[in-house]
């Protein structure tokens, strides 16, 4: 009977985690969309623009590589500079071109992909470092070299190319794009997911649930991917900065998009490693009292929703800085479990957390820690 309760509970609790981590994957696909909606736009009607200019005006039945050319260019992020765009539009151009000479002059085959393959590479390393043209050139190549010749003339696959590349150029120079759009619309979504962790944490110490506690512990483990995209966005965006003159007055606020997303994701592991404490503390069998801490954690995430509402908009998070400041000074283990010494165990780690947002908000490592009571 036991074993059999038991496996029942455990199939409760598999179901409960899997809804835990599914609506965590929801709420991260819908930032996701709303980060990328508008440049997927962009990019849908550039392809179908150039469809529909070589189809009716050039009057090539079927310019496949015309919308390939803009979509590729493009791309579906805000991490769209001039030159990315004009990198790659150049890159599927080089490709097609070299692809329709080999495929007119050695015809198709084995040899000839290799052949395509090889030269389309060295050229575009010769002309460029950037990685992208050179992957592209390589991919168009092939496809040149491995389909069968369409209708336009021995180079109106590579027409169709320079012109879908020619519009993604256009809307890229018509259409410029603000570099701190996405990451601040990223790490907004990752420091809500920071957040929320802590709002469940702290209604589990406050109401001594386990399965609340466990709840934000597996809520926090499925954040990992808002965490890691905000890094990698906002390294590609600050990278793309340094080589854009328009763009290179944003770099102070894009590195600190990337220094943001290190703090957040320390912050992040400095929570689930409180919960999984938390978690240890509430099965014991001895009572605990953690309701005085479960105060100083839900205000920790109230100050981190405002963190998150300053990333977003990039002003300064000076209310936020604020209120991480009185949190931290109330992390004494001594006065809010002056005898147990597991719930003292727990202060200290919220202390460590409350270093790491503090760092977030603008404070100096120094004065973050500073604010801490001695102990």
């Amino acid at each position: 009977m036991t074993s059999a309760a038991d496996a029942g509970r455990a199939r409760t609790t598999g179901r409960h985690d899997l809804a835990v981590l599914g609506r965590a994957r929801v709420r991260q696909g819908w930032a996701r969309v709303a980060a990328s909606w508008f440049p997927i736009l962009q990019a849908a009607v550039a392809g179908s623009v150039a469809f529909a200019i070589a189809h009716f005006w050039l009057g090539h039945p079927y310019p496949f590589f015309a919308p390939v050319s803009a979509w590729i260019a493009l791309g579906f992020s805000m991490d769209r500079s001039v030159r990315r765009v004009a990198e790659l539009a150049v890159g599927v151009a080089i490709g097609v071109a070299l692809g329709e000479v080999v495929a007119l002059v050695i015809g198709q085959g084995a040899l000839q992909v290799g052949l395509v393959l090889f030269v389309a590479a060295l050229l575009a390393r010769f002309l460029d470092r950037g990685q992208m043209l050179t992957t592209q050139a390589g991919v168009q190549a092939i496809v040149i070299v491995s389909l069968p010749a369409a209708a336009g003339g021995p180079f109106g696959r590579w027409v169709d190319a320079a012109l879908g590349g020619a519009v993604a150029l256009a809307v890229a120079l018509l259409t410029p794009s603000d570099p701190r759009r996405h990451p601040r619309a990223l790490g907004r979504a990752a420091l809500d997911e920071v957040a929320g962790v802590l709002h469940v944490l702290a209604r589990g110490l406050d109401e001594r649930s386990v399965p609340a506690v466990e709840d934000a512990l597996v809520r926090g483990r499925a954040s990992q991917p808002a965490l890691d995209e905000w890094s990698e966005r906002s390294a590609n965006a600050r990278d793309l900065a340094r080589l854009s003159p328009a763009s290179r007055r944003f770099a102070d606020e894009l590195a600190g998009h990337v220094t943001g997303a290190v703090l957040a994701d320390r912050a992040m592991r400095n929570t689930r490693v409180l919960a999984r404490r938390a978690l240890a503390v509430l099965e014991a069998e001895a009572p605990h009292d953690t309701s005085r801490l479960a105060e100083q954690v839900a205000a920790t995430a109230a100050a981190v929703d405002d963190l998150a509402a300053a990333v977003g908009t990039g002003r300064d998070p000076d209310r936020a800085r604020a209120e991480l400041l009185l949190v931290a000074q109330a992390l004494d283990p001594f006065t809010l479990a002056a005898d147990d010494w597991q719930v003292q165990s727990l202060v200290l780690l919220h202390r460590s957390l409350a270093v790491d947002l503090l760092e977030s908000a603008g404070v100096a490592p120094g004065d973050a820690r500073a604010a801490l009571p001695e102990i």
